[in-house]
């Protein structure tokens, strides 16, 4: 049996799963990569490493310094995973709407959390994680929203697993964008593979991707209020706005159909590959990203539609 010498060795290589108990097409297949098998239970452990790595590697990140950075709270606690008996310190920014778990997890592994009014939303969390980095002598803001660093992340991790896991069957790929990094960063990876590989990105409403204006969502982790410089919209195949309440209602038919425990953005990404199923012709492949457990969102009342 393989044994590691920390909790970051188990970071990646998740499973995949197949959906098998709701309505498809004959001969169109569902899959879902089951990213909350990750240590710190979301798929931005994989961007928490690669983040301080980056910086380091950079010389951005001295020793002894302090990574302050805008989260929704996932990528905060991949980042304190990350620097885990490393000698840095973390200041995350958050805003007071998300979870009081992910929050709790975060102070847990040693984060210092500052919150941000709701109505501000991630800019705002954003400008104020700026504002402490001109303050804090000896610190580094990543910026996940703007740094290359992020589709790189799952460029070189998360695309090629799913590539290998699927033996290279896949003709749709889908994915929330809340950052965009997960979305453009496999998306690309796939392409390379095989250009006709669909790739298709969700967002709740209340997000701008599909020419909607930035506004309250209950749908967490996903939704954006600005299009970082990394995001291709040649990648966008196609586009899914999905409601909350759609998203929760997903979730509580994975919990019941699948035995399987998610957040609110995968019942949206779930709610997408269905709609891509319908018009799917037979031995199509879909795959698509489930990034955190609804553990993170019970104080959200995730199980009664988010109220």
């Amino acid at each position: 049996m393989e044994t590691f010498k920390s909790i970051k060795g188990l970071i990646g290589n998740t499973p995949i799963v197949e959906i098998t108990n709701f309505e498809l097409p004959e001969q169109v297949r569902l899959f879902a990569k089951l990213e909350f098998y990750n240590p710190g239970g979301s798929i931005k452990d994989r961007l928490g490493i690669e983040l301080l790595e980056d910086a380091i590697r950079a010389g951005k990140l001295k020793e002894g310094g302090t990574i302050i950075e805008a989260t929704a709270g996932n990528t905060g606690i991949g980042l304190a995973l990350a620097v885990l008996n490393r000698g840095y310190s973390l200041i995350v920014v958050v805003p007071e709407k998300f979870s009081i778990e992910k929050q709790e997890l975060m102070k847990a592994l040693g984060a210092k959390i500052v919150h941000t009014p709701t109505e501000k939303g991630m800019k705002g969390a954003i400008e104020k994680a700026k504002a402490l980095g001109k303050e804090i002598a000896n610190s580094y803001i990543p910026q996940q929203f703007g740094n290359p660093a992020n589709p790189e992340t799952y460029y070189k991790t998360l695309g090629p697993e799913l590539w290998r896991q699927m033996d290279g069957n896949v003709s749709t790929f889908i994915a929330g964008a809340g950052t965009g990094g997960t979305f453009m960063g496999t998306a690309r990876y796939l392409k390379e593979q095989n250009k006709q590989v669909r790739t298709v990105i969700v967002e709740p409403e209340g997000s701008i991707l599909n020419g909607g204006e930035s506004g309250p969502h209950k749908t967490e982790g996903i939704g954006m209020e600005f299009l970082p410089d990394y995001m291709d919209p040649s990648y966008f195949d196609a586009i899914h706005t999905i409601t909350d309440r759609v998203a929760f209602l997903r979730v509580k038919e994975l919990a019941k159909k699948e035995g399987l425990l998610v957040g609110s953005s995968s019942g949206a990404a779930l709610e997408a590959a269905l709609l891509e199923a319908k018009q799917a012709t037979p031995g199509t492949n879909i795959v698509t990203i489930f990034p955190d457990s609804s553990e993170r969102y019970l104080s959200k009342k995730i199980y009664q539609g988010g109220i």
